[in-house]
């Protein structure tokens, strides 16, 4: 089974609408967090250290994820969706594009 983890600034649209999205396929385990401090669900060490695949909506994320969390990263691979803060939650041109970046990996 798959662990992916989707963070975004403040896990109220674009993470959160992956985990729901993501989260009822068979094969994954889905959590979803924001980097923000002020984020509906903060990202914490024990979620980078449980994921295998992180990924981030915007390359700015990564870069807050690598200057935060350098030290939980150790095998997950973090992948740059390159989807912009463009979309309410559960938007389906949100969720179009998701399944489209992420179906890959699945």
């Amino acid at each position: 089974m798959k662990k992916f983890l989707f963070i975004c600034s403040q896990n109220k649209l674009r993470s959160r609408t992956a985990e729901q999205v993501f989260g009822n396929y068979e094969n994954l385990e889905v959590r979803s967090a924001g980097l923000n401090h002020d984020a509906v669900v903060p990202l914490e060490p024990e979620d980078v250290i449980w994921a295998e695949y992180i990924f981030v909506m915007e390359s700015s994320h990564k870069n807050k994820l690598l200057k935060n969390f350098r030290k939980y990263i150790n095998k997950q691979h973090v992948i740059v969706l390159n989807i912009s803060d463009d979309y309410d939650f559960m938007d389906p041109e949100l969720i179009d594009l998701l399944k489209r970046k992420v179906s890959k990996l699945i």
